[in-house]
């Protein structure tokens, strides 16, 4: 029979590597966003598959180099982990934020995270400054304040404002039927910026855009886009899942690269103002 002293040594390893099966905690990627092959994408970013995905750091840096310029560095970093099924490609993105921004008002503005990925693979991408002259980039980008409408916030002043109370709302008064022409008269006069088709605000049904550029100036929306992005607040900051179609040329096992930004609207970061990567690469899995 052997003796207790020399089972503990082996028990003790044994319990080691047993807990370091059972951590929760997802591996670490260094130097690139490694992209796991994955038959069904994960678009909540609370779903346990995300802990099997390598997690990427990605630093950011102020925005200083067009205007309105970024002067004072904020997000230090975010967080990237990816799945991908051969035709898409689900990232999700975590940082800290002390602050939950998610509505707007003058000189209030939002939280807010976007990705970049260049529209075709090559050996030389665009500048990362979103895209050059006849090479495009293709952005997703998602609002804490749309994500507050898909996730059933009210289109109400009482919502926007718990302690408003308004004496009296044209568009809302009793005598003007819903959806009759008096009362659509009435929405937009006292609503201009959704009269003339601003769709940044008021109710959504998705928590993203779709936008393209070819160089700081030429953001332009893309009509009929299909990315998808979901997000939800944690203790420290924010996590948000962006699923969209791979780049031109690139497939299961190919290698391209992305970029990212991350507004803080405490900070009054908004538009050009924003803490940004440079590119990062990134490399998808071979096989699902």
């Amino acid at each position: 029979m052997r003796s207790p002293q020399r089972l503990f040594p082996c028990c003790a390893g044994l319990a080691v590597l047993l807990l370091a099966s059972c951590s929760s905690e997802p591996p670490v990627s260094s130097g690139e966003v490694a992209v796991a092959a994955r038959a069904a994408l994960p678009t909540d970013p609370a779903d346990p598959a995300w802990r099997k995905a390598p997690v990427f750091t990605a630093a950011l840096l102020p925005q200083d180099q067009v205007e309105p310029r970024l002067l004072e560095p904020s997000t230090a970093s975010v967080k990237v982990q990816g799945f991908s099924d051969g035709t898409r490609l689900a990232l999700r993105l975590v940082w800290e934020d002390a602050t939950r921004d998610e509505l707007t008002a003058p000189a209030q503005f939002t939280d807010a995270c976007a990705m970049q990925l260049p529209r075709t693979t090559e050996a030389n991408v665009p500048a990362p400054q979103m895209g050059e002259p006849g090479r495009p980039v293709d952005i997703t980008y998602w609002r804490a304040s749309w994500q507050g409408w898909v996730s059933g916030r009210a289109d109400t002043i009482q919502s926007l404002h718990p302690g408003a109370v308004s004496d009296h709302y044209p568009f809302n008064a009793a005598p003007l039927a819903p959806g009759s022409p008096e009362q659509q008269a009435m929405e937009k006069r006292y609503s201009p910026a959704r009269a003339l088709g601003a769709g940044s605000e008021g109710p959504r049904t998705h928590a993203q855009e779709d936008l393209e550029a070819e160089g700081p100036g030429s953001l332009n929306r893309v009509a009929g886009g299909k990315s998808e992005a979901t997000g939800s607040r944690t203790e420290t900051g924010w996590q948000v899942v962006l699923v969209r179609s791979l780049p031109e040329g690139l497939g299961p096992g190919g290698r391209s690269q992305v970029a990212f930004a991350v507004w803080d609207g405490a900070r009054q970061e908004v538009g050009a103002r924003k803490m940004r990567s440079v590119w990062v690469p990134l490399a998808l899995g071979a096989g699902r």
